[in-house]
């Protein structure tokens, strides 16, 4: 039991630093425009690498899946439906404000959210351990997001964000519609873990029809990715049409562009999958410690490669204070949310 957990933690720590690291291609890519990046990464992603290890790990998945309990189904559609538009939000937050402190605000709530929820359906009481743990971790890290806010509106008034954005592709804006965009997209991300959790009966018939776990887990996945992809692509779609720009896709010398957003795609892709094979191997709350775990990791490294970029460098001394303030309150508050279920 303890080899199977070690196990998980480091498949959830991996799937945390892929997650972490996936977005910052985009700061080279700013030949292209948002919708040419995101539109390749969702299909890579969302569609054609989940078909892709479905297709050659368990060809006979689809039609186990005709016969799941249609209800646990709907909801994997209904969820990962709603994360796509997270999603979206979280690639324009990206644009905005930048790597650091889009990733920081996004996985913050996403991991706080993400934890409770399943929590609440594994019908445990907050006022057992378990809950005043996943109460406690919440409250710290909103306590954490409060600091990073303050520290990008720190930076905003005196050194502007467009100023730090180096060839990020998209397009910069005010730190209030970054955040809308940030909180939006932090608690559509939840989403996607509270579906996983809800889905589990789909898991539990895949596998008593002779899926093995992670093949189970990764039929989950094709659902609620193919159903997110609708949004995005829809988005995409509307934003070729109203810019006229699809011929972009055609720019000389653009083969580093693809390989780069394909790059994306592989990271944030190979996350979901990594982190699908962590979650059974951390006990009946897996979703409520890997999520959590998985995040903090993500965000940590996240944090480093912005800041390794240059996204703080102009920003007053106070600002970079309260960010690494707010990054040190987030990953107690994450470590608390992580032993929950011990």
């Amino acid at each position: 039991m303890r080899d199977t957990l070690v196990v998980g933690a480091f498949l959830a720590i991996a799937s945390g630093l892929m997650n972490g690291s996936f977005t910052l291609p985009m700061r080279f890519l700013g030949r292209w425009d948002w919708e040419h990046v995101w539109s390749l990464f969702i299909v890579g992603s969302c569609l054609i690498m989940p078909t892709t290890i479905l297709a050659l790990q368990a060809p006979d998945s689809w039609a186990i899946l005709a016969g799941a309990p249609a209800g646990p189904v709907m909801i994997a559609v209904g969820t990962g439906f709603a994360w796509g538009f997270g999603a979206l939000m979280f690639g324009q937050s990206v644009s905005a404000i930048g790597i650091s402190l889009a990733n920081t605000l996004v996985l913050a709530i996403s991991s706080a959210l993400g934890s409770l929820v399943p929590l609440l359906f594994s019908h445990q009481s907050l006022l057992e351990p378990a809950g005043l743990k996943v109460l406690c971790g919440v409250g710290i890290e909103i306590a954490g997001i409060v600091l990073c806010g303050r520290a990008g509106r720190m930076r905003e008034l005196v050194a502007g964000i467009a100023s730090q954005r180096g060839d990020l592709v998209g397009k910069p804006r005010t730190l209030g519609v970054a955040l809308m965009l940030a909180i939006g997209s932090g608690i559509l991300s939840a989403v996607f873990n509270i579906g996983f959790t809800l889905a589990q009966p789909v898991i539990a018939y895949s596998k008593a029809e002779g899926l093995s776990a992670f093949d189970s887990t990764n039929l989950v996945w094709w659902v609620m990715l193919g159903s997110g992809s609708i949004a995005n692509l829809a988005f995409c779609g509307y934003l070729f049409a109203k810019n006229r720009n699809f011929a972009k896709f055609r720019l000389p010398r653009s083969k580093r562009l693809y390989g780069l957003t394909t790059l994306m795609a592989l990271l944030w892709g190979g996350s979901i999958f990594v982190y699908g094979a962590a979650a059974p191997r951390l006990g009946s709350l897996g979703t409520a410690i890997g999520w959590p775990l998985s995040l903090a990791t993500g965000l940590l490294l996240a944090n480093a490669i912005g800041m390794g970029l240059g996204e703080w460098t102009a920003a007053p001394a106070a600002a970079r204070k309260q960010m690494y303030a707010g990054i040190v309150v987030l990953a107690i508050a994450i470590v608390i949310l992580s032993r929950a279920g011990s």
